[in-house]
């Protein structure tokens, strides 16, 4: 597996993967050193990733390849079926799974989510609207929501 690691507005970022597609994309709480020749399997991520932190990209297409379980694969595979700037609850993905009794398990496979970003768990707030857990840190999870909104926050200084 190539690894590589690059700067973004929200951290050091690592991208693991192969020709087979992106294992991981994981943001770092500590400071790394940015890798200066990205391997060639994970050049188009680091662009679509850059271009999604400028607001130039809204979907993501590339190769990939998560290490889950198969229920923690149908839950990404739903992840990515939220639509940039929209938000679903952990309630009503366990509806789009058929079993509103799995909440509890939609919620830890959404926290294992090795796809930081390109699978969208930060889209997934609480049925009360309120921004609950996140591998990353909920300042992580505000920030994304922030910056896919629709309508901008203007600073009044």
């Amino acid at each position: 597996m190539d690894t590589c690691i690059i700067k973004s507005p929200l951290g050091f970022t690592e991208i693991i993967g192969d020709d087979i597609g992106i294992a991981s994309v994981t943001v770092l709480n500590s400071e790394e050193i940015v890798t200066e020749i990205i391997p060639e399997t994970l050049k188009d991520c680091v662009n679509q990733l850059n271009e999604y932190f400028e607001g130039k990209r809204k979907e993501f297409n590339l190769k990939l390849n998560p290490n889950g379980t198969d229920f923690q694969k149908s839950v990404w595979k739903l992840l990515q079926q939220i639509p940039y700037g929209k938000s679903l609850s952990y309630l009503e993905l366990s509806k789009q799974l058929g079993d509103v009794k799995a909440i509890r398990a939609v919620a830890n496979a959404n926290g294992k989510n090795p796809l930081w970003i390109i699978v969208p768990c930060h889209r997934v707030i609480g049925t009360d609207g309120s921004l609950t857990g996140y591998a990353g840190g909920l300042h992580r999870k505000q920030w994304l929501l922030e910056h896919e909104s629709p309508n901008k926050q203007q600073s009044l200084f």
